[in-house]
């Protein structure tokens, strides 16, 4: 210890010497201007402000050490200097232990971040097991020495965010044994310290009731309730409630989900773990909002498609009755309402419906375009993150003013909903393209401030929403709840009998495809749509980062990260909308779809996200990869055994093969550059151990034919769509 404060003094003495000098030579130099004649005389006055950025390794821990020396008045002998430390990468016992010693080292933020992003890399079990272990043996002379003052402070301060912030940490822990050692092990001369253990004493009680009596806390809201009754539903009905109304309840039902949200759970760590084995409860809050975007799409498919004997123009009366509800949710700044109203209009079910979008309001259709083009993917989506950025903690959504007047007086400040999906891209990308440990197996824990800025504006949104007040409308409610599922075979079945396949469709917008499924918690395997690139114009790592991927992962879907993609039956298919890979008869929308960008050899960074599965017999669970213009095939190969936790050394057994739209197929050379021989039409790979079969109606086309193929055909594929 004393070595290092012996390099401490050097190191700040040394950097004195230097400012001097600097500050000798700099006024020398403004006195021999002085001395010189001149008929403009400018003296330019430049306090120096000198910052080392440094980084020191101790045992177990590697610090990032910003050394500020600002120089104080001429003739004041000595300069202000400040130090401060900020973890950068250490052991998983550093990083808990930090937590006492954060503040004193300058490294405010890290309580915060870390309580945010530890169970990426770590255990609650085991963080408590590590400060229990460090409270038996306080630093410091005695109770009343200093440096035990402040021990007991930070303890305080810890453990009082900790309950605050995240209860359900402690509440989860199963058994009280662990509290009950806490307990006593707490500071005992203050009154925040009596009150923290009274806490722990309380929640250790009724854990110690849980394990006692578990049938008595099980959860009675666990049921399932039946399907509605399709005999019973209304479609028509919708048109008796005002579209205010509808937005209302539809924000009401929204904004309860995204204040209950845990924003840790969108975490790409987690999220992207929540079908394995055992992890089925993992995620709830996320997997509630993508059940009612889900329920939403699917209640504007079904009363659309359900009154197949309706005259084209009463079917016209309800499109335009969901875009009014959608243009009432945009002013209400619901932008997860509108984007599932907006999909579902444009899913294929609709789209086609040519006679009915003829008859369709022209003034309506302008209105439903234009709330399109909200989550158009121009410019990594920039529309839609310019609204978040503007109206993100405002009061009132910032419309026209035909629009304003038209809301004003009926729409009360109000929080904004977003679509949850684009947080969850942000976050997966960070998670796929940062390491979690340095090369010497340290955590790595500037990763987890990057993602913490992704969680942080979550948090902000759902601050702006805590305030909400809604009135239940139990007419609507009723009607909402008694939507029957439609399944993907029954939606096109009933848009062919509402209008015979093989018209033109007169719509110049797409259809889309974006809803995925979440039936419930045990057997779900989910999805969602967001768009990539953050939030808010935050000047940060995170944003230039994710700047550098969206360029060449023009995708807002999380399905194409980690899901499973098992074909399903007739008997199992989802009750949702569509899964979000392209098919024959749900092709992506220009605005909202998962259309890679044509040119991946953009300015930047060249690299791009793919997606690989393996060819099993089980089911077929896609992980994400990142591919640079350096990675030959073998490593591609290896990186994706290695997520599949197979043998990365049996590489050479297998092929990589890129999955073209209509069934088409590519294989990548052995040797090849995968970033220069792929295509940009899709993200989609298959890892097949060589000579499998080839599954049916997959054609194989040669490597000489890839770089044109794809664009030879894309024309007349928008032809045959137009003909649809």
């Amino acid at each position: 210890m004393k070595e290092n404060g012996e390099n401490e003094n050097a190191i700040s003495t040394f950097i004195l010497k230097i400012s001097r000098k600097l500050r000798d030579r700099y006024l020398s130099g403004l006195a021999e201007d002085k001395a010189d004649p001149s008929p403009m005389k400018t003296t330019w006055y430049c306090p120096l402000d000198l910052s080392t950025v440094v980084e020191e390794e101790e045992d177990g821990v590697i610090y990032t050490v910003v050394v500020k020396q600002q120089h104080s008045a001429p003739n004041s002998p000595m300069s202000a200097i400040s130090r401060s430390q900020c973890l950068k990468a250490g052991t998983e016992e550093k990083l808990v232990l930090h937590l006492l010693h954060s503040f004193s080292l300058g490294d405010s933020s890290f309580i915060t971040i870390f309580l945010s992003t530890y169970r990426s890399f770590t255990t609650t079990k085991r963080v408590l097991d590590i400060l229990t272990d460090r409270l038996e043996h306080p630093p410091g002379d005695g109770e009343r020495s200093q440096t035990r003052q402040s021990f007991n402070k930070a303890v305080c301060t810890v453990f009082s965010t900790w309950l605050s912030e995240y209860p359900e940490d402690f509440n989860s822990l199963g058994e009280p044994s662990r509290l009950l050692r806490l307990a006593p092990l707490l500071p005992q001369d203050s009154s925040s310290a009596a009150d923290l253990r009274a806490r722990l004493l309380r929640i250790a009680e009724e854990l110690s009731e849980k394990a006692l009596l578990p049938d008595a806390h099980k959860d009675q809201t666990g049921f399932t309730s039946p399907p509605p009754d399709a005999s019973k539903f209304e479609p028509t009905s919708i048109l008796g409630f005002p579209a205010a109304l509808i937005a209302e309840q539809l924000t009401k039902i929204e904004t309860e989900l995204f204040v209950r949200l845990v924003p840790y759970h969108c975490l790409g760590s987690l999220w992207s773990q929540r079908d394995k084995k055992g992890r089925e409860g993992v995620c709830w809050s996320v997997r509630a909002t993508i059940r009612q975007f889900n329920k939403l799409a699917n209640s504007v498919l079904a009363s659309c498609l359900w009154p197949t004997k309706l005259r084209t123009q009463q079917r016209a009366r309800l499109l335009e009755k969901w875009i009014s509800v959608a243009e009432e949710c945009r002013a209400r700044k619901n932008f997860s309402s509108l984007y599932a109203i907006v999909s579902a209009l444009q899913s294929n079910p609709i789209h086609r419906l040519r006679k009915t979008w003829q008859d369709t309001d022209r003034e309506a259709v302008r209105r439903y375009e234009e709330l399109s083009e909200i989550f158009s993917d121009k410019d990594n989506y920039s529309q839609s993150r310019e609204l978040l950025k503007e109206e993100g903690t405002s009061k009132f959504a910032n419309l026209d003013n035909r629009l304003n007047n038209k809301h004003l007086n009926r729409s009360t400040a109000q929080g904004t909903v977003p679509y949850l999906g684009i947080f969850l891209t942000d976050l997966t990308m960070l998670d796929t393209a940062v390491k979690d440990r340095l090369d010497n197996g340290y955590i790595n824990f500037d990763k987890r401030r990057r993602e913490f800025e992704v969680l942080a504006q979550i948090r902000l949104l759902q601050s702006s929403c805590k305030n909400c007040v809604f009135t239940a409308d139990e007419a609507f409610m009723q009607w909402y709840q008694s939507v029957p599922t439609l399944r993907e075979e029954e939606s096109y079945r009933l848009s062919n009998e509402i209008e015979a396949p093989g018209e033109p469709s007169p719509r110049g917008l797409t259809p889309t495809v974006i809803i995925t499924q979440c039936s419930d918690l045990s057997t779900s395997r989910t999805s969602l749509v967001g768009d990539s690139d953050s939030l808010f114009d935050f000047p940060s790592p995170v944003n230039n980062l994710l700047s550098k991927l969206t360029k060449h992962m023009r995708s807002p879907s999380v399905s194409c990260l980690d899901v499973d993609t098992s074909p399903p039956t007739n008997e199992s298919t989802p009750a949702t909308l569509t899964p979000s890979t392209p098919t024959k008869s749900h092709r992506r929308s220009a605005s909202c779809g998962n259309n890679p960008p044509n040119n991946i050899q953009g300015s930047g960074a060249d690299m791009r996200i793919i997606r690989i599965r393996m060819d099993l017999h089980d089911g077929n669970l896609y992980r994400s990869i990142l591919v640079t213009s350096n990675d030959k095939t073998p490593t591609v190969i290896s990186s994706a055994l290695e997520k599949h936790n197979q043998d990365p050394k049996q590489a050479s057994r297998y092929e990589l093969i890129q999955l073209l739209p209509e069934g088409k197929e590519l294989v990548i050379p052995a040797t090849g550059n995968v970033f220069y021989a792929m295509t940009s039409s899709s993200v989609d790979f298959l890892l097949r151990r060589k000579g499998g079969n080839t599954p049916l109606g997959s054609q194989p086309i040669s490597t000489e034919t890839s770089a044109t193929f794809p664009r030879i055909k894309a024309k007349g594929r928008r032809l045959v769509r137009t003909l649809f």
